[in-house]
């Protein structure tokens, strides 16, 4: 990850100061700008206004400064703890009113929290702006009075579920909680993760959570931010009305950088067998998030790992020393580090002392080659590239604007930021090398199966020192709690103004040749187009005796041309802002392409280039075979792949939809490079493909920039029918056996629908939408918020043009698996039963009636949209269809959907997870109990 993504995840103090007008700025020099004003209320409220008008919608970010970073060493994961309470209602909001109002308003939301900073945030059409301020200031000012025991009970199995989910169950996913551990000692903040121990989530009572919302959650620790379609004059009002009354909290120091400080090198090894492929992890302590070294140590890790073309790339990855490798700088507000990761091949050598032996040289050779301009000028390309393509969202421009004001005191930061990395010198580079990297002392952590300890790059000459934790509880620190003196009525909750006007993207249309179809959505708010172009094949040109070719034959086309090597390719792509993607689908052959308006022409030189004379080459398919063939025994260890592959194949037997999308590896390994360049030479075809661009180009250039195309030799490809075989599995539990696992991954479900617009796909999932389709949906209430069964929990009816499944979906504690199954089988039987209540008929009409407000706002969701006309051979007019479909469905359709698509008896449920403890449970559930081995 490099330094720009960085700005998105870090926080730091801010200043606040009188409600008046602080700052206006409207325009720059440069043309890069996020127009913005910033007033500040009585109470420290630090606010930021951008207005944009450009769709129909308003972001609302809210972001705290208080992460990890600011927790007691015996008291880790609070902070992220504390981001899950703010869900769960407050004085004049009932449980779980949050997610259903917004929903309701046809918005999103969501809630994260980093070491440095915790935020809040909704998207929704305009005409809600003025309910989710006041849902804000609710929680910020009345979240106490809400607080019980039983919530607090039930959200700390939510993230002791999440941990497990997302860390304990996951291969590799405690390497950042261990390279914490190596870098720092055991009292820095940064030692620990965001998510915590589970022991101190255990220690800790409702009287710590309040103690924690009244040191941190005060308005002079926040800032709000606004982007979208607002009148200024009235929001500020609103602002006011609802945030100005609430007092400010303690005071809040600045923090202050901590650098980890290591005296020589430090070696671990991690155990870990949910891995197939070693990983060494190696970090250098560096600076702080904006010292003034920051951007030189940028371009270093550009230089090393930054992409394809850099040195650890190209002489590790290219020359098969390693799976993958690379770099990045990541910088918080109390520290830095500059690390390096490369996986070592299992199937050849797996053991990583001969990796970071040459790691070690390739860092040395940084003393020998230099930096040069081109390094420099190529980094600050992409940061260019990426800052502007940020701008395509309000969430983009507002998370930029409230993450550099919380950062460093400036809204503007990742642009500035940007200008400092524009000024580095190649001597600036240098330099740092030398100050940080160069024979400098590093962490590095092996990571290996128990099988292969002997794979360590060292022995371990370094033990993280104990948790010493307190014998007794500490007693906890009181602040007075904040009393809101309000001259109205907060219970009342706003209503929304006139729905917005949702008006489609204007379509253009022409043909290139006889039979290649250009669509087009002209829009120039940002300098820079999205293109996909689609081709006829994917999977469903592949022989029995091929399967994955498609995603062998993406992969070899992803390395360059007959004339640039894959790295060469890469760095011509990187010097332009641009990047192309080879990717495959059911139907398709696909190649997304993302650039500055600035650079299209150059950009679809090398695309035209890469599409008429792929490389192709022997060495290239070698390399990229093994690399598929080890991902694919790696994706055996992870357990939501495992889940998803047996319900696949349960579902459709051993036809193409039933095996897995790169394919299985004993048909890989016997691919030949002839077979691939056959593929290409047939489905790499535009006859009867389409060409989508979105963003800032007209029809008629796009017509010229895109007739290179019609080039191409060859008759059109011939694609066969698919048949469509009956669900071969009959109902009853699957167990797919991984032993040790804490956690066990549920799909529960049956064959379908395929896929269509305003269809009977289309209405079934409108029935499912309170069943398991939005947070408030029954299943995931049930799980979740009731039982703390899982981290989340839902259902939807997914699948192709040809054939589609239901499912329920869920990860849930590995003691509450017949419990979890259990009471999905309920939901499913109740719904069957019953169908909607009233209630939630309006719910579902009130939630889609305005969600077509965010459906077109970036580059990225216009060219969607225009895929999913072309391959669903959609007319424009078919969202207008479901909006029309939605206000006229009646109750008693969706509960004749529900009898006919949710019968308990026909499901099939697939259970990954550990055999040994959960095979007497399941066989107290009196279903067929299966052993099911993937194919």
């Amino acid at each position: 990850m490099k330094f720009w993504s960085l700005l998105l995840l870090l926080s730091s103090p801010l200043v606040v100061a009188a409600p008046t007008l602080v700052k206006e700025v409207t325009s720059s020099t440069d043309g890069l700008v996020i127009p913005y004003q910033m007033y500040q209320l009585d109470n420290g409220l630090t606010v930021l206004l951008n207005t944009d008008k450009s769709d129909p919608l308003v972001h609302v970010e809210m972001t705290y400064h208080v992460g990890s970073a600011r927790e007691e060493p015996e008291q880790t994961g609070f902070a992220h703890f504390f981001e899950h309470m703010m869900f769960q209602g407050s004085k004049h909001v009932g449980d779980q009113e949050h997610f259903r109002l917004i929903n309701e308003a046809g918005g999103t939301m969501n809630g994260t929290t980093n070491q440095d900073r915790t935020n809040y945030y909704e998207t929704v059409p305009a005409n809600h702006l003025e309910k989710v301020l006041w849902l804000e200031a609710d929680r910020m000012g009345f979240l106490l009075e809400a607080v019980s025991q039983r919530k607090f009970e039930i959200q700390r199995d939510t993230v002791k579920n999440e941990r497990a989910q997302r860390i304990d169950n996951q291969p590799y996913g405690l390497v950042s909680e261990r390279m914490g551990e190596l870098l720092y000692p055991r009292d820095h903040p940064y030692s620990w993760q965001p998510i915590g121990y589970v022991e101190d989530l255990d220690r800790v009572n409702v009287d710590h959570l309040k103690a924690f919302f009244n040191r941190w959650y005060g308005p002079n620790n926040a800032t709000l931010v606004i982007s979208g379609d607002f009148e200024p004059s009235q929001t500020l009002e609103w602002v006011e009305k609802y945030f100005g009354s609430i007092p400010k909290g303690p005071k809040v120091e600045d923090a202050k950088p901590a650098v980890a400080k290591l005296d020589k090198d430090r070696y671990q090894t991690l155990v870990d067998d949910r891995i197939r492929m070693p990983m060494l992890y190696m970090s250098y302590p560096t600076v702080w998030l904006g010292q003034e070294d920051e951007a030189a140590l940028d371009v270093l890790a550009n230089v090393l790992g930054g992409g394809k073309s850099s040195l650890l790339y190209q002489e590790l990855v290219e020359t098969g020393k390693a799976v993958s490798a690379g770099a990045g700088h990541y910088c918080g507000e109390l520290a830095c580090t500059l690390s390096i990761w490369a996986y070592s091949n299992p199937s050849k050598d797996g053991s990583l002392e001969p990796l970071e032996t040459e790691i070690k040289r390739i860092v040395k050779e940084i003393e020998k080659r230099g930096i040069n301009k081109d390094d420099v000028d190529k980094a600050v390309t992409e940061l260019r590239a990426n800052l502007i393509l940020g701008l395509d969202s309000t969430q983009g421009k507002a998370r930029q604007l409230a993450l550099g004001q919380v950062l460093q005191g400036d809204p503007l930061y990742a642009i500035n930021a940007w200008r400092q990395l524009e000024k580095t010198t190649p001597e600036q580079v240098s330099q740092v090398y030398k100050h940080y990297v160069q024979g400098q002392p590093k962490a590095s952590l092996s990571v290996v199966p128990s099988e292969h300890t002997d794979w360590q790059a060292a022995p371990p000459n370094y033990e993280t020192p104990q948790r010493v934790l307190p014998k007794t509880e500490q007693p906890l620190t009181q602040t007075n709690a904040r009393q809101v003196k309000d001259d109205f009525d907060r219970s009342q909750m706003p209503d929304s103004s006139e729905p917005v006007v949702i008006t489609p993207p204007k379509l253009w249309h022409t043909t290139l040749g006889d039979n290649i179809q250009l669509q087009g959505i002209t829009n120039d708010e940002i300098p820079a187009v999205s293109i996909i172009l689609a081709f006829p094949g994917g999977q469903l040109a592949e022989t029995p005796e091929q399967v994955g070719i498609a995603s062998l034959t993406a992969e070899l086309m992803n390395q360059g041309t007959t004339k640039l090597s894959s790295g060469e390719f890469s760095e011509a792509l990187e010097r332009l802002g641009a990047s192309v993607n080879v990717s495959h689908g059911f139907y398709t052959n696909l190649i997304n392409i993302t650039t500055m308006t600035e650079t299209l022409p150059q950009t679809l030189d090398l695309v035209e280039e890469l599409l008429l004379t792929p490389g192709l080459r022997e060495q290239d398919f070698e390399k990229v075979k093994t690399r598929m063939l080890e991902s694919m025994a790696q994706s055996r260890h992870q357990p939501s792949w495992l889940a998803q592959q047996a319900f696949r194949q349960l579902m459709y037997g051993e036809t193409r939809m039933g095996l897995p999308d790169n394919g299985q590896a004993e048909h890989v390994a016997k691919i030949t490079l002839d077979q691939v360049r056959d593929y290409y030479h047939a489905y790499y075809n535009p006859a009867n493909g389409h060409v989508l661009v979105a963003g800032d180009l007209s029809k008629e250039q796009a017509a010229k920039d895109f007739a290179f195309l019609k080039q191409w030799q060859g008759k059109a490809p011939h694609l066969e029918a698919v048949t469509v075989k009956p669900q071969p599995a009959t109902p009853g539990i699957y167990i797919v056996d991984v032993p040790g696992s804490v956690q066990s991954v549920l799909r529960i479900g049956r064959r379908a629908l395929p896929t269509d617009a305003t269809g009977p796909y289309f209405y079934a999932n409108l029935m499912n939408f309170n069943l398991g389709g939005n947070f408030n949906s029954r299943i995931n209430l049930n799980l979740r918020e009731d039982k703390g069964f899982t981290y989340g929990a839902n259902s939807y009816f997914t699948g192709n043009r040809d054939a589609g499944v239901f499912l329920v979906a869920s990860d849930v504690r590995a003691d509450v698996t017949a419990d979890a199954i259990t009471n999905i089988l309920q939901e499913l039987e109740q719904f069957k039963e019953q169908g909607p209540t009233t209630k939630e008929v309006a719910y579902l009409r009130s939630s889609y009636s305005q969600q077509d407000a965010l459906a077109y706002e970036t580059l990225g969701d216009k060219a969607g949209f225009l895929l999913q006309l072309a391959m669903m051979k959609l007319s424009p007019d078919y969202l207008a269809k479901q909006q029309e479909i939605v206000a006229k469905v009646s109750q008693a359709e969706l509960t004749e959907l529900a009898k006919q698509w949710l019968d308990p008896k026909e499901m099939v449920i697939v259970v990954v997870g550990d055999k040994a403890k959960l095979e007497k449970s399941l066989q107290e559930l009196h279903l067929p109990l299966h052993d099911f081995t993937i194919e």
